[in-house]
C-alpha cells in the first residue's frame, strides 16, 4: 500500500466566521508505492497543493480517510497514529526548498534530516556522502557554508537533505520554479534517473506541460479542488485539456504541424526532440 485517498475533502476557514473554503471535494485517488511518475497538474487555485499536502499528513482531511503505507489518517488528531513514521516514507520537496537551509556547512545540512529520523552521525554522514554522489554535489563544497553556493548548488543540496533519509515516495512541488532551462533539466534528470534506477514513485507539481510530458507517465488533473482526470499523459492531450486551462506541450504542437503539413501519422509516444528526431527519420526512410 502507497497513498490511498477515500472520499477526502478539505476546507479552510474563511473570512467570516462559521465560513468554510474547500480546497479539494471528494478525492478519490490510488498511487503505488513504487514505480510511479505522477504528474499532478491545473491551474492555480485548483486544489493541487492542498492535495499533495495530504499525502504526508502536512494536513488531515476534513472528511473522509487516507492510507499512507498502512497508516490511517482520519479528521480525528488524537486517533491518528503518529506522523514521524509516515514522514520517513513520504519526503516532500518544496518550492524553493533552498529557502530551508540553517546548517554551518553543507555537509551539515544534508546530515540533519537523517540524523532527525533515527540514524546516528555516523549512518547519516554515510547517506549523506551516498546521496552527494549520486546527484552530483561537488565534495568540495561540503565543508562550505550553503549560504556561500550558487542558488542552483543550494537547491540540490536542499533536495539532497530529503534524498539522504531515502524516502519511498517523493513529492516534488514546482521543484524547476526560478531554474534557468539547464538547471531545471539537470534537476528533472536527477529525479527521473533515481525514479527508473530505484524505481522510486515521484509525484510532481508542475505548470510546465513540457516537462509534464516529458517525465511523467500518469497525470492527474484538478480543477475546481475535483479530480477532473486521471490517466495517461497521450490521453489527455487527446482531449478536452483546454477546458482545464492547460498548455499543450510543445513537442505535440510540433509533432501536429508536421503531420498536418506532411501528412504524417507521427503519434503521440515521443516526448523529446530526440524521440521526435528518431521518428522522423524512421518515416523519412520507409518513404
Amino acid at each position: 500500500m502507497g497513498i490511498k485517498f477515500e472520499g477526502v475533502n478539505h476546507s479552510y476557514d474563511g473570512i467570516k466566521k462559521n465560513d468554510y473554503v474547500t480546497a479539494i471535494k471528494d478525492i478519490n485517488l490510488n498511487i503505488e508505492p513504487t514505480n510511479e511518475f505522477v504528474a499532478i497538474v491545473g491551474q492555480t487555485g485548483s486544489g493541487k497543493s492542498t492535495l499533495v499536502q495530504h499525502m504526508n499528513a502536512l494536513l488531515l482531511p476534513t472528511s473522509g480517510t487516507m492510507n499512507i503505507f498502512d497508516n490511517i489518517i482520519t479528521p480525528k488528531k488524537n486517533k491518528n497514529p503518529k506522523l514521524k513514521p509516515i514522514r520517513k516514507k513520504v519526503g516532500f520537496v518544496f518550492q524553493f526548498p533552498e529557502y530551508q537551509l540553517f546548517e554551518e556547512t553543507v555537509l551539515k545540512d544534508i546530515k540533519f534530516a537523517p540524523k532527525i529520523f533515527g540514524y546516528n552521525d555516523q549512518e547519516a554522514e554515510k547517506l549523506a556522502l551516498e546521496t552527494v554522489k549520486l546527484i552530483g554535489i561537488d565534495e568540495s563544497i561540503l565543508t562550505k557554508s550553503p549560504f556561500n553556493l550558487s542558488g542552483g548548488q543550494m537547491r540540490k543540496v536542499a533536495i539532497a537533505g530529503i534524498l539522504a533519509y531515502n524516502p519511498d515516495i517523493l513529492v516534488l512541488d514546482e521543484p524547476t520554479r526560478g531554474l534557468d532551462p539547464f538547471g531545471a533539466k539537470e534537476i528533472m534528470n536527477t529525479f527521473y534517473n533515481i525514479h527508473k534506477e530505484q524505481n522510486k514513485t515521484m509525484i510532481l507539481i508542475s505548470h510546465d506541460m513540457d516537462i509534464v510530458y516529458k517525465y511523467a507517465t500518469r497525470v492527474i488533473v484538478m480543477n475546481n479542488g475535483m479530480k477532473v482526470f486521471d490517466g495517461k499523459k497521450e490521453d489527455l492531450f487527446k482531449t478536452n485539456y483546454h477546458e482545464y486551462h492547460l498548455e499543450k506541450p510543445q513537442i505535440l504542437k510540433t509533432i501536429d504541424y508536421i503531420n498536418s503539413k506532411l501528412n504524417y501519422n507521427i503519434g503521440y509516444n515521443n516526448y523529446s526532440e530526440e524521440d521526435l528526431f528518431d521518428s522522423l527519420k524512421a518515416v523519412s526512410t520507409n518513404e
